[in-house]
């Protein structure tokens, strides 16, 4: 017997999620990735509490129904038809305000020829909120913010970034050299748009260059820890084969997650430059036949394999509104 499922918006986020009629409101939001604070889940802790805007609801409690414009406590609440909530502590993606933190850095590893793993922990982190795909700023004294993208899943107790830092980039280099300092680092956080806040209803396309599969790892591993069973492409450009750094990672969610599936871009070529492997990635992208009316891409690079990918999905069928990347915010074409 099939269970009935019920939609339940939240306001102001705007978000949407499913909730079965024989679950929490709260445990359906988790397994839809939507961060909705709590702490008991057994409504003392009032975190994850709500109030009723439309639709009929169950106290799972004392079950007594809840009555429009009453709050509840979203861990001891059933839905009974379609529900509007009200619940200002959820943010819609993009709309987390950035804060400054201090953190102490876990580990600093090369992981390739150029590429550091850097593992961060916020004393604070509780007080942290971000969501699946967004970036930070490295902040240090006398010098401009350096930008990477968080590595990391919104749940993960520590930050990962993916620092790419060959010997002419001279502002990586100061990041790394502060980080294996054994000083604390400051930070603001979470800034970017291109993000989750819940898992999307589409199939899924990640495009990434270099280091841009970063943002994508972000992405994939908020999206494992939900019930999300949508398809998943990724495809990950990089001019020569030791620059795709964690290609075994992608290959292992592959093995391990039936709707995930990878496709490296490798140019292999010295005198290869941006502009023609940027072309290579797009006409790999465009070679994987996807329905383009229902797919949401996300894509991270330099703002020219961005556009040029952007344009050459929208002149194959894919909505504006379907596609997302930071480049679109940071780098807008005048």
């Amino acid at each position: 017997m099939d269970i009935k499922q019920w939609r339940v918006r939240l306001k102001p986020s705007g978000i949407c999620y499913t909730a079965a009629a024989d679950s929490d409101l709260l445990s359906a939001a988790a397994r839809a990735g939507v961060a909705v604070p709590s702490a008991c889940r057994n409504g003392v802790c009032e975190l994850c509490e709500a109030r009723l805007l439309r639709g009929s609801a169950l106290n799972t409690r004392n079950q007594q129904t809840i009555p429009v414009g009453a709050r509840l406590m979203m861990c001891r609440t059933a839905a009974l038809d379609h529900l509007e909530l009200e619940n200002g502590a959820v943010m819609a993606a993009g709309n987390n305000q950035p804060r400054k933190f201090q953190a102490n850095v876990v580990d600093v590893r090369r992981i390739s020829h150029d590429v550091y793993r850097v593992e961060l922990q916020l004393p604070r982190r509780r007080e942290l909120s971000f969501h699946a795909g967004q970036y930070l700023s490295v902040n240090l004294p006398d010098a401009e913010p350096c930008y990477f993208s968080i590595a990391s899943s919104p749940s993960e107790q520590n930050i990962e970034l993916h620092i790419q830092a060959s010997p002419q980039w001279v502002s990586a280099q100061k990041v790394i050299s502060a980080l294996t300092s054994g000083e604390a680092v400051n930070l603001e956080l979470p800034h970017g748009k291109a993000c989750l806040a819940s898992a999307p209803e589409k199939p899924l396309l990640l495009v990434a260059a270099g280091t841009g599969f970063a943002q994508m790892k972000s992405l994939v591993d908020y999206l494992r820890g939900t019930d999300y069973s949508q398809p998943v492409k990724l495809f990950w450009g990089v001019r020569r084969h030791e620059d795709m750094y964690l290609r075994s990672l992608a290959r292992q969610w592959q093995q391990d997650w039936p709707e995930f599936t990878f496709q490296p871009v490798i140019g292999d070529d010295e005198d290869n430059d941006w502009s023609g492997h940027h072309d290579q990635l797009v006409r790999a992208v465009l070679a994987s036949g996807m329905d383009w009316s229902n797919v949401e891409v996300h894509a991270s690079g330099s703002p020219a394999m961005v556009y040029t990918l952007m344009d050459a999905l929208m002149d194959a069928g894919l909505p504006q509104d379907a596609f997302f990347s930071d480049v679109l915010e940071y780098a807008p074409r005048s």
